[in-house]
């Protein structure tokens, strides 16, 4: 569904540096919906002490201290679309969305503050992420990057730049900066000029991979510093990734389409599973176990490390956008809101 609201979201216009919003553009705050936990919800978090945070359509942002059993939606100070959430621990928190919205908690999730908005950007942030010292990045619509060194108190845009992976004998190409569009070209297919950056994740080491659209994939060793374009394994949209132990990472978008890749990037492998559907997100379980989620109600599971996945279809085929840990199993979200899935039920030990 985040895919979906990416298209609709992106109107023609010209993308420009950040400023301040004028005063008739202030937003008004999110209602608080008795049938919140319903609605279109994007992405689901679970934190450290095993609190939920999903957010989605209107500016909801409900926490569940239940694993998911009930929901408690939080008063939110702007009425955007959010696609995306983040928690670097229990407290520490930032959420992004439409009109360059990013808002910031300190308190788990249960209040929120507005630090950024540009609604006369007309464009969306799709995916934040943040280490744990306070370092942290929102990307979005053509390619839009916004840095902040203090947890999300203020921002910054700043430009991507990426070169192509070095060759094994470490020589590269220079590297190439993403240009501001004009209206020329966003007629004429403007995401191949700026790719709409779709995803933020990082290993264990601190190596951040991001994904793209029209087939673009991106890595950075230095806590996005520099970036490095990875040779992409096909030309279609990635819409999230999802790093693993060592060098391995998965890779995943349109039409099922997922990879594994076991050295950085540098090669891909295509993963065939029994589906067609969107994959939207993924998250590992303490077990080890994977589970990716994506649209028509499809939920992916590996038992082996991201090897090889067994494929489960909700009867209801209700889209799902994303997935995190949950007692017994996992917390998704989507078109028809948030639910808890039994891993029993998702993947049956034979």
């Amino acid at each position: 569904m985040r895919a979906l609201l990416l298209f609709a979201a992106l109107l023609p216009g010209v993308a420009i540096a950040d400023e301040p919003a004028a005063a008739d553009e202030r937003p008004e705050p999110a209602v608080i919906a008795p049938l919140a936990a319903r609605s279109l919800l994007l992405d689901v978090r679970t934190l450290p002490d095993g609190h939920l945070v999903t957010v989605g359509e209107r500016g909801h942002v409900l926490v569940s201290r239940d694993a998911g059993a009930s929901w408690l939606q939080s008063p939110v100070p702007v009425r955007a679309t959010l696609t995306s959430v983040y928690f670097a621990d229990a407290l520490h928190g930032w959420a992004v969305g439409h009109d360059e919205t990013i808002l910031r908690t300190v308190d788990g999730g249960a209040r929120w503050i507005l630090v950024h908005y540009a609604p006369e950007h007309e464009q969306p942030l799709l995916a934040v992420w943040f280490d744990s010292t306070g370092h942290g990045f929102a990307v979005g619509a053509y390619s839009t990057v916004y840095r902040s060194d203090d947890a999300g108190a203020t921002w910054r845009n700043v430009p991507f730049a990426a070169r192509p992976l070095p060759a094994p004998d470490g020589h590269g190409a220079p590297a190439k900066v993403a240009r501001q569009a004009t209206y020329e070209d966003m007629r004429a297919d403007a995401w191949t000029l700026q790719p709409h950056l779709t995803s933020i994740s990082a290993d264990a080491g601190g190596r951040l991979y991001v994904t793209a659209e029209a087939g673009h994939l991106y890595r950075s060793d230095d806590g996005g510093g520099t970036w490095l374009e990875l040779t992409s394994p096909y030309e279609g949209s990635f819409f999230g990734s999802l790093p693993l132990e060592g060098d391995s990472v998965l890779a995943f978008g349109l039409r099922g389409h997922l990879y594994r890749s076991d050295d950085g990037g540098r090669h891909w492998q295509r993963l065939s599973v029994a589906t067609e559907a969107l994959l939207a997100g993924a998250t590992r379980l303490a077990d080890g176990t994977i589970v990716i989620a994506g649209l028509e109600g499809v939920v992916l599971v590996s038992r082996d490390g991201g090897h090889s996945f067994a494929v489960h279809q909700e009867a209801d085929r209700k889209s799902f956008d994303a997935v995190s840990p949950a007692p017994g199993g996992v917390v998704v979200c989507g078109e028809a809101g948030v639910r808890r899935l039994s891993l029993a039920e998702l993947a049956p030990r034979g």
